[in-house]
């Protein structure tokens, strides 16, 4: 079908099927960054030695994903929205080569290189949800929203469970350690590409400048655009990835010191320490727990958004995330506490930026929002890098429960500005 004006039948057939298609790929990219969220921080420590250190793995993902956001999303400004996301699924394949090849000689800075190119692709990823917009209608801008974000949860669960298998498959055929599910999403990646490539035609984001309210130009784009609330949005979104992005981050490496260490994980195991492996099994399980906590109820949040109010989900995410970084602070010595405080996290997280997206969008004038778009992702992963980078430092210094305490700064500020949102 060509790129030429649509009727309403034919926007909602293009949006059905767009939204599928988006969430399908969201579901192979959720596989195939799985591996990247658990393995990256261990990885790091391995190589590096450095509990600090393993926190530039995660800064380095955010990193890439913030140096992408932009060009991509000129890309699909200019190309459409078919080329940013294979793009995007591009720049992950060559990374995941490249973190394999430097565990495979223990290089860190190479190390570094391809996981900002994973996150480069991630940023693909992240414009999955805006691409979910193009076409939506006012009233389900939301809705349309978190089912591809909701989308995720499926591939997102089930990359770090496959952790325990990718490392007896990489053992098997002699793959360094920590690098066996990286064949998962290696094989994911390349089915994402493909789908996108063939199936996600005619471009959502080509269709929607065909349709009447995109030519709107002068007083009346002016009057459809809110800047300051513009403005709350991307500063929300950021603010609520970089708490969720920072506690995460450090979670991994936190657990595998407990277990290490021989301390009671709240699952009835005492004395000696576990495994190397248990350690990866119940750092796979938690991290399985908090994006499911991400991605699992985002419909809900969606719903909400719609009906409720997008600021008001907005600072329901926030009072979220206050209820995790407190079982952080008080039960993190626990399995069972940091279990708890990452699916809060997750769900935190994921009423924010639902929420916020959608308002971003509807304060953006159609000329606009992708533009803005492009610049919440890029900050939203600067962000975190740099929360990434520091939150290593605050765990070997002050402990988990320091790492929490530092995050709440953060989600004040959010509550604190939410006036703004409202103009």
């Amino acid at each position: 079908m060509s790129v030429t004006a649509v009727s309403l039948a034919d926007r909602h057939r293009i949006q059905r099927r767009t939204v599928g298609i988006l969430s399908l790929g969201q579901v192979l990219g959720g596989v195939a960054f799985g591996a990247t969220v658990s393995l990256g921080a261990l990885l790091a420590k391995d190589i590096s030695g450095s509990d600090a250190l393993s926190g530039l793995a995660t800064a380095s993902v955010t990193l890439g994903a913030a140096l992408a956001a932009i060009p991509l999303a000129r890309l699909a400004n200019a190309r459409g929205r078919r080329f940013a996301l294979t793009g995007g699924n591009l720049l992950a394949l060559v990374g995941i080569a490249i973190v394999i090849s430097a565990a495979a000689i223990r290089s860190f800075p190479l190390l570094l290189v391809g996981i900002v190119l994973i996150g480069m692709g991630n940023a693909g990823n992240l414009q999955s949800r805006f691409a979910a917009t193009d076409l939506a209608e006012p009233a389900h801008r939301g809705r349309d929203l978190s089912v591809v974000v909701w989308a995720t949860t499926i591939g997102g669960v089930a990359g770090p469970l496959l952790l325990g298998a990718g490392e007896q498959l990489g053992r098997a055929i002699g793959m360094p350690v920590h690098t066996g599910s990286y064949l998962f999403s290696l094989v994911a990646q390349v089915a994402a590409l493909t789908l996108y490539l063939v199936a996600l035609r005619p471009d959502p984001l080509l269709v929607a400048r065909t349709l009447p309210e995109a030519g709107a130009t002068g007083a009346a784009d002016a009057r459809a655009d809110r800047p300051i609330v513009a403005r709350y949005a991307i500063f929300a979104i950021a603010g609520s990835h970089v708490t969720m992005a920072s506690v995460m981050a450090m979670t991994p490496v936190h657990l595998l010191n407990m277990a290490m260490a021989g301390m009671d994980h709240g699952m009835g195991q005492t004395g000696p320490a576990m495994s190397e492996v248990d350690a990866t099994v119940l750092i796979g399980v938690t991290i399985a727990l908090h994006v499911a906590g991400m991605y699992g109820l985002s419909p809900v949040f969606g719903i909400l958004a719609d009906r409720w109010g997008r600021l008001q989900t907005v600072l329901l995410g926030q009072a979220l995330l206050v209820a995790s970084l407190c079982f952080a602070m008080f039960g993190g010595e626990q399995a069972w506490g940091v279990m708890v405080a990452l699916v809060l996290l997750g769900l935190g997280w994921s009423a924010a930026t639902v929420a916020g997206a959608a308002l971003l969008t509807e304060a953006s004038a159609p000329a606009l929002r992708t533009r803005r778009q492009g610049r919440s992702d890029s900050l939203m992963s600067l962000c975190a890098a740099g929360g990434a980078v520091l939150a290593g430092v605050i765990l070997q210094n002050f402990s988990y429960a320091g790492l929490a305490i530092s995050a709440l700064v953060v989600v004040a500020a959010i509550v604190l500005l939410s006036p703004l949102g409202r103009r």
